[in-house]
């Protein structure tokens, strides 16, 4: 079987050595990088199957440092963030991020996560589907791609893997456990508000009409009956 790899950047080395430390306890092959220019290289490089980035780096930025990743190729991230704004959570979500942990965290939760976005992308890889039509807005299950009307709707991993859940039941009510079983992979039910981080930036790109809020429940694709 072969060994994951995966990419840990963080400008702190007792953080970055610790996570480091802990994949390689779980089987995964790990290199280590220290600011934005290193990062982006070491990407180039060793072709890391994850990317775990922290949000703060010397050079430039982690969300720099996402967005020339991938434009270079696909890569899941889970960003680390010592903020804990919302503004910040969705700006990382937009530029490429699959997911965001909050510091501090606990080795256990980001080591799960790491499972769970590896997991996700391998299922989105053996997934031969068809593509789902809602009066100007099309799903195409199989490349991946999203338009409304005439325009391609340019999409994360994450946010099209959320979309095409809530289009695979449209009109019901998607309850927030579980969308993140579904598009997650997580069974505890915690971590709703990345489920609606995700859906403020869905509305941002598609529109409020598309996804209904079911508060206190869910949501829902909002399409002609």
């Amino acid at each position: 079987m072969n060994q994951r790899r995966v990419l840990v950047v963080d400008d702190e080395p007792t953080i970055a050595e610790s996570v480091a430390a802990r994949l390689r306890a779980d089987g995964f092959l790990v290199e280590t990088a220290s600011d934005g220019p290193s990062a982006v290289e070491a990407c180039r490089a060793g072709n890391p199957d994850l990317v775990v980035l922290d949000v703060m780096l010397p050079g430039f930025d982690g969300l720099e440092v996402c967005r020339r990743i991938q434009a270079d190729r696909p890569v899941p991230v889970l960003m680390l963030t010592a903020r804990d704004a919302e503004t910040d959570m969705l700006v990382g979500l937009g530029v490429g991020a699959d997911d965001y942990l909050t510091k501090p965290f606990s080795m256990r939760e980001l080591v799960a996560r790491v499972h769970v976005l590896l997991r996700r992308m391998e299922r989105s890889a053996a997934r031969e589907d068809g593509a789902l039509r809602f009066d100007g807005l099309t799903i195409d299950l199989i490349e991946r791609r999203v338009r409304l009307g005439d325009d391609e709707v340019h999409l994360t991993r994450i946010e099209f893997d959320l979309l095409a859940c809530l289009a695979s039941r449209p009109r019901a009510v998607h309850p927030r456990e579980r969308l993140l079983a579904d598009v997650w992979g997580w069974g505890d039910g915690v971590g709703s508000r990345t489920v609606d981080s995700h859906v403020k930036a869905l509305r941002r790109k598609l529109g409020d009409d598309w996804i209904r809020t079911v508060h206190g429940v869910g949501y829902a694709l909002e399409v002609p009956a």
